[in-house]
């Protein structure tokens, strides 16, 4: 079976929407509202770049980048998330696809650079790692990455986009 990874098109969110509850559904740091941000996002036209894995017709990946907000100034910096691939499909290659697809669109738009809340042990190999002085109010250094793609590396807090508070009752 071959994954191809695409640009969302209309008649995937719903089916983006499933598959990000699915992966979601068990783990054991997530609140639950992944599915929401990525609606809100969608809908307050911050959903920059958004990748689908599609394999035989079937959608069973996502993952969404959207602009942050750093406290020093700099600009045309990313978050990565939330990125899920359906439980029966994870550790088959999927999320390291949609990684490498997500940071050759950042770079075709020419992102300064991107960050994430994640696993180190995951996210290191695609050149993601804790930055000194680069911040996430409230999150343990070790799990909030960033990769430069450009640039300084800035220094300072870092804030998602007011899409990343949303519940199911917006």
């Amino acid at each position: 079976m071959s994954v191809r990874i695409r640009s969302e098109q209309a008649d995937d969110i719903v089916h983006i929407h499933d598959v990000i509850v699915a992966a979601f559904l068990k783990a054991p740091h997530a609140d639950h509202t992944e599915q929401f941000i990525v609606r809100e996002l969608r809908r307050l036209g911050a959903l920059t770049i958004s990748l689908v894995a599609e394999e035989d017709g079937l959608l069973v990946g996502h993952v969404a980048l959207s602009p942050v907000r750093i406290s020093d100034g700099a600009n045309n910096w990313y978050g990565l998330g939330p990125i899920s691939v359906l439980p029966e499909r994870q550790g088959n290659g999927i999320g390291s696809q949609l990684m490498n697809s997500a940071i050759q669109q950042l770079k075709q738009i020419e992102a300064k650079g991107c960050v994430l809340l994640g696993d180190p042990k995951f996210y290191n190999r695609f050149g993601f790692a804790p930055r000194k002085g680069l911040v996430l109010s409230g999150v343990p250094e070790e799990y909030f990455l960033a990769l430069l793609l450009e640039g300084d590396l800035p220094q300072g807090e870092v804030f998602y986009h007011k899409a990343f508070l949303a519940t199911d009752y917006q």
